[in-house]
């Protein structure tokens, strides 16, 4: 199969018929100087024909849209094919915020979780209607505190009433995370939280599931990184990628960190870029790093568009060019007609 960056044809044979267009451009070029010697050996004929000089370039248009309506026409019988970006099923997200002391931090202007807080109520305000958000507060313990819906106020008015807490149990909060974006899936949780290992879900084909593969559910979890109780967040993301489930994560701070001085105690925070690019990588997804809040926003609205449209194939665009090559041909027979009162 004939290939182009993103472009490829099933029948790239067909592409020989492409050499017929210079040779009727030949054949043209030949008649019009042929008409040509007939106009300077009879100019009266010129004259009866109402085509002068200044007209002269009329001839040439309706035979380059011709031309180039073959030309589409040849490559509609190759074919062709195209990379298109084409819309999700998407109707499940989780937003996972880690509302652990860190947030605090103030690395990120006003701090961590006022700019957070600023970043996904934007997101959810820029999902579609048809998409339903929940969101799972992350700290020394999980726990949803927006169940998925649609009502886009609830959401808002959750993500609002998060406040930072002790602790941070990133492998709890993602295996909540989980069991909240597929709630017809029966997840041992507390299994998990216990060290077990979870099975992998039943198929109908016996075979594994891909990671990533869920097109209908997604997961972001917006952190530092750091985790000091709880399951290995890395072991929930294996359980993620087993269900197909990606794991988008948007880390927020810096790696160098701050001191942070709270209640008489002081503590250094720092961005764990690691974890969260392996928690990413693990489930089929990506990790996004966010240095000051307006660039946190344009993270989140930069997921918004890729859960939107995440699914590239190739599609088969034979129907654009033969409808393109029908376009040029009909309008080069109606200048024809219009300016020559016939088809040239």
């Amino acid at each position: 199969m004939g290939q182009l960056p993103g472009f490829t044809v099933l029948w790239p044979k067909m592409l020989w018929l492409l050499a017929l267009v210079p040779v009727l451009a030949w054949l043209y070029w030949r008649m019009l100087r042929r008409g040509n010697r007939v106009a300077v050996r009879y100019p009266a004929l010129e004259l009866v024909g109402g085509a002068g000089p200044v007209r002269a370039w009329r001839r040439w248009v309706p035979a380059i849209l011709l031309l180039l309506g073959l030309t589409s026409m040849v490559l509609a019988i190759a074919r062709p094919q195209a990379v298109m970006s084409l819309p999700s099923r998407l109707e499940n997200i989780v937003l996972a915020m880690d509302m652990s002391g860190s947030m605090r931090a103030t690395d990120i202007r006003p701090s961590r979780i006022y700019a957070a807080q600023a970043a996904a109520k934007q997101f959810v305000a820029e999902q579609p209607l048809n998409v339903s958000v929940g969101v799972v507060a992350v700290a020394g313990a999980a726990a949803v505190v927006q169940s998925p819906s649609r009502q886009r106020e609830r959401v808002e008015a959750a993500i609002d009433r998060l406040q930072p807490q002790r602790g941070t149990a990133l492998g709890a909060g993602l295996i909540i995370a989980l069991t909240t974006v597929l709630p017809d899936q029966d997840i041992d949780v507390e299994r998990f939280m216990d060290g077990a290992p979870l099975p992998p879900p039943p198929n109908a084909a016996g075979e594994p599931v891909v990671p990533g593969s869920n097109p209908s559910s997604a997961v972001i979890l917006l952190s530092d990184g750091e985790s000091n109780s709880g399951p290995d967040p890395l072991k929930a993301a294996e359980v993620a990628a087993q269900y197909g489930v990606r794991i988008f994560t948007v880390g927020i701070g810096t790696p160098e960190g701050v001191t942070l001085e709270a209640d008489g105690w002081s503590m250094r925070v720092r961005l764990d870029e690691a974890t969260l690019k392996k928690i990413a990588d693990t489930t089929g997804a990506q990790y996004f790093q966010a240095d000051d809040a307006e660039g946190l926003k344009k993270i989140y609205s930069s997921l918004s568009t890729r859960l939107a449209f995440d699914k590239q194939r190739q599609v088969e665009i034979s129907s654009l060019f033969a409808a393109l090559g029908a376009l040029l041909a009909g309008l080069s027979a109606m200048l024809s007609l219009w300016w020559f009162g016939r088809v040239q």
